[in-house]
């Protein structure tokens, strides 16, 4: 679900994408234009154009025009705007499938009224509306069908959309990036030394995905970053259920819990600390390969170890 957000976070947004020197395949700049079936087939082709090309949101704004992206205000008013009898909102899910998210927020900014539509990318095949895919093609919107090149791109973007790749929390400031991530250890395990100064530590893991620049400011910290190293799990809500968790059973079944303890650490933070406790609980005189619980606990994907 797209969450409601701050009016400074969708001003900030604002002022990043009129920075974009025209239209993109996932931006749409728009003067007041209300029909509802454009607006369907925006979303279609806005929500592939930003699959094909990596982004975690695809955007329309009302009230900025295209070619001086200059502020000009608009009357559209999503929220009592009707397709017949229903909300538009409403018939607008009745007419795109897969269903997506999508959002529409309200704002002012300079003193003029925006509308800004927020969508969440196509994840594992083309949105349609209406029974039929678009795409953006030099800022006008077509029928996917008639440029099989960029389906074939977008057929093959779905087979590589990993879970390392989506973002487990977004717009965060770099020193608040650097606050939720264990950097020090990402450098020590690739034995690296630290760079000077937060930019180039933010470089760095950016090159290796661990966070991305964000569309409205700030950074996006990806699943990888938070997974890996995150100094708390319960900073990031979407991937929170998926801390390393340890339980002792009495004897060799499952029937009886005699202790179970989850952590909050990222896997690469807490993986030392995780096997720590687990040779103080077993026996003096067994031995427990560290490597193996490692297999191990990939494979249990960060649950029962």
């Amino acid at each position: 679900m797209i969450p409601a957000r701050s009016p400074e976070y969708l001003a900030g947004m604002v002022r990043e994408l009129r920075r974009l020197p025209s239209e993109t395949e996932w931006v749409e700049l728009k003067g007041d234009n209300k029909n509802p079936e454009t607006i369907g087939r925006n979303i279609s082709a806005l929500a592939n154009g930003a699959a094909v090309n990596g982004k975690t949101s695809a955007s329309a704004i009302w009230g900025i025009e295209d070619e001086t992206h200059a502020i000009v205000g608009t009357t559209f008013f999503p929220s009592t705007t009707r397709k017949g009898n229903e909300p538009l909102e409403t018939w607008l899910y009745s007419q795109i499938s897969p269903r997506i998210e999508f959002r529409f927020n309200e704002l002012h900014v300079d003193g003029q009224r925006l509308v800004l539509l927020e969508i969440k990318p196509a994840s594992h095949q083309p949105v349609s509306f209406s029974g039929e895919a678009f795409i953006r093609v030099g800022g006008s919107t077509r029928r996917l069908k008639d440029y099989p090149e960029k389906q074939r791109t977008l057929w093959r973007v779905f087979d590589q959309i990993t879970f390392e790749n989506r973002v487990a929390v977004e717009q965060v400031s770099g020193e608040d990036t650097l606050r939720k991530l264990y950097y020090p250890a990402y450098f020590d395990l690739l034995d690296r030394p630290i760079p000077d100064g937060r930019a180039a530590i933010l470089n760095a893991l950016k090159d290796d995905r661990l966070i991305a620049r964000c569309d409205a400011g700030g950074w996006n910290i990806s699943n990888l970053g938070a997974v890996l190293f995150a100094r708390n799990l319960n900073d990031f809500p979407q991937i929170r259920r998926k801390a390393i968790r340890v339980i002792q059973y009495r004897g060799a079944g499952r029937t009886e819990t005699v202790r179970e303890q989850e952590g909050a650490l990222g896997y690469a933070v807490g993986f030392p600390r995780v096997v720590e406790y687990i040779m103080a609980l077993v026996p003096a005189n067994e031995v427990i390969d560290p490597s193996r619980l490692q297999c191990q606990r990939c494979r249990a994907n960060g649950r029962n170890i």
